[in-house]
């Protein structure tokens, strides 16, 4: 698949941006947050090779990627679960297992909570959840001023192999992050790192993510630092019957520093 067989169709009053390919039991890919962060940049290299196997849906959530921001509208994880309820409506599409990359796993963990009947299985791969205090890289984020500099710099924060970070990426990246509306729409997801001491983040609560119903396997980077390996083991201790699997010399990229691992994974969990 190509970056440019990108669709669009409408949900929650917003005009979403997504990509769909494969056939068989639905599997939605959501990426997580960061400047210039899409469908495409997390999942792009992936999609190919689950349509295999999958019905492989991936989305822009609202305010990210192509999906529209709009001013004046209440960004939350509310209405970010309820615009992808929607968008699983407009295409058809009633119940998913759910792939969701660190703000995708909170989406998915919204999902699991508020409307739980439309989920089979769930995944989250470098999750934030609880209360940790902010890494570099999610002020980092913050902070962010579109260029190919900062692009460049914020994402070496990102994986634990630097050599991952190419010229063609570090381009693609920025140019999403100067469209309009792109930096107003991320830094209503994150706090504002305070100019003094420690800022927290705060996610899911464990008292939330307690009654998560459905089979889910947690996936967390050991040398994970924007969203602390902490969380995944927050994860795995408060949901019921949740697995861990911790991938080794590997940061935030799960799916891409450790490829092959992942998809491993994915497909055993998924499948059986």
């Amino acid at each position: 698949m190509k970056e440019s067989e990108r669709k669009f169709i409408q949900a929650a009053d917003h005009k979403t941006g997504y990509y769909r390919a494969g056939s068989g039991n639905p599997l939605v890919l959501l990426h997580g947050s960061g400047p210039g962060v899409s469908g495409w940049t997390n999942w792009g290299g992936l999609i190919d090779e689950l349509s295999v196997d999958y019905d492989v849906i991936v989305p822009d959530i609202a305010g990210f990627g192509f999906t529209e921001f709009k001013e004046g509208t209440q960004y939350d994880i509310k209405f970010w679960t309820n615009h992808l309820v929607k968008f699983l409506d407009a295409i058809g599409v009633d119940k998913i297992s759910l792939v969701g990359n660190s703000f995708g796993g909170a989406v998915g963990i919204g999902l699991a909570l508020f409307n739980p009947e439309r989920l089979d299985k769930l995944v989250l791969l470098g999750t934030p959840a609880g209360t940790f205090e902010q890494t570099k890289g999610l002020a980092g984020a913050w902070l962010y001023e579109p260029s190919i500099e900062n692009m460049r710099s914020l994402m070496e924060l990102f994986p634990y192999n630097k050599s991952l970070i190419t010229d063609e990426l570090v381009q693609s990246r920025y140019e999403a992050s100067a469209r309009p509306g792109a930096q107003g729409a991320l830094r209503k997801l994150l706090p504002k790192p305070a100019e003094e001491g420690v800022t927290m983040v705060k996610a899911f609560p464990v008292k939330a993510i307690q009654h998560i119903t459905a089979p889910t396997l947690v996936l967390h980077g050991r040398e994970d630092h924007v969203v602390p390996l902490q969380c995944g083991y927050t994860l795995v201790e408060n949901i019921p019957g949740a697995d861990l699997f911790v991938f080794g010399q590997c940061g935030h990229w799960v799916q891409t520093e450790q490829r092959e691992k992942f998809l491993a994974c994915i497909r055993n969990f998924v499948s059986k």
